[in-house]
């Protein structure tokens, strides 16, 4: 298992991928600011789509990075 210091390096790399620092600060704020239970919100995030949608969405996700 990675320790923590591990995890926390790799978290704000994965982050600084996506946002520049001024949006990493306030999504580090936000999820701070907030009761946010990271478990629950993936067990429901796909929660409304069928196995097709989820399979189409993988796919050109997929996609997009075959691209890049």
């Amino acid at each position: 298992m990675k320790s923590d210091a591990t995890i926390k390096k790799e978290g704000i790399e994965a982050l600084k991928q996506k946002l520049d620092s001024l949006e990493i600060e306030k999504f580090l704020t936000l999820m701070k600011r907030e009761q946010f239970d990271y478990t629950k919100w993936r067990k429901n995030l796909f929660e409304d789509m069928t196995i097709e949608e989820l399979a189409e969405k993988a796919d050109k996700y997929s996609e997009k990075l075959d691209t890049e």
